[in-house]
């Protein structure tokens, strides 16, 4: 049997890769439980800097199997567990101080778009196309699509996207912020590859330079919404002070101050 999730960390990179092609990667149980454990593992594991996410085949993720809940699930409760088993990998990831990168090449639908926004930093490909489409098979928003995609995109928009059935290309995507920048030429072999690539060459970025730095950056804006204005200002004042007296900091600092002293 196929592994459905296939996880590894290589010089601080953990990669976490979808791997059920034959269904476009959508979540079954065996998919969801291995997703929190590997997401788990990724957010704990003192060795890894950076994350990121991608899929096999010709798509990133199409959210839950509805052929596997309708065939294998007993009823409305076995739905909510599985739901819950995956959105703690979602939670593990954007309430981390690890920066996550996803490659999301081909189709993001459903609730593989709450998938796609728990990373921090999305690459796709020019012929990807995102949407919802919950509605069309008579469901509605799950894996955080309703709590992440307004954040992302304003209310309005947002709106827009769950109460239709349209499939955003590659341009809008970029263009509302879903994702960062769309990359790649070619067939969709070699679009996926220049996706992939991509989004190795951001990960490995933080991961050559201050990626504890990056990484409190992610969590201050990913935790923004918990505090008040005030508290937020205190916050930021705790942590940069916090990194100040680090190695990290302090090393770069002096860097930058002996490149500004020799002017």
């Amino acid at each position: 049997m196929t592994d459905p999730l296939l996880y590894r960390v290589d010089d601080g990179l953990a990669r976490i890769t979808l791997n059920r092609p034959q269904r476009m990667n959508a979540f079954n149980a065996e998919l969801a439980y291995a997703w929190a454990d590997a997401t788990a593992r990724a957010t704990t594991d003192s060795t890894v800097g950076a994350i990121l996410l991608e899929g096999e085949g010709r798509g990133f993720c199409a959210g839950g199997d509805v052929v596997d809940m309708a065939t294998r699930m007993a009823g409305a409760s076995d739905i909510e567990r599985l739901a819950k088993v995956i959105n703690s990998g979602i939670v593990a990831l954007t309430s981390s101080s690890v920066p996550v990168v996803a490659a999301a090449h081909g189709t993001t639908a459903g609730g593989g778009l709450g998938i796609l926004l728990s990373s921090d930093y999305a690459v796709i490909g020019t012929d990807s196309k995102l949407g919802s489409r919950y509605a069309n098979i008579g469901l509605t928003p799950d894996l955080s699509v309703s709590a992440q995609l307004e954040r992302a995109v304003g209310e309005r928009r947002a709106l827009q996207l769950l109460l239709s059935d349209r499939l955003l290309p590659a341009r809008e995507a970029v263009e509302w912020g879903i994702a960062a920048e769309a990359i790649g030429e070619g067939d969709a072999d070699e679009i996926g590859t220049a996706v992939r690539a991509r989004a190795e060459e951001v990960a490995r970025f933080w991961l050559s330079g201050a990626f504890g730095a990056y990484g409190q950056a992610k969590r201050l804006i990913r935790s923004r919404p918990d505090r008040t204005f005030a508290q937020q200002l205190d916050e930021e004042a705790r942590t940069i002070a916090e990194a100040f007296g680090g190695p990290e900091a302090q090393g770069l600092i002096a860097a930058f101050a002996g490149r500004s002293g020799a002017r």
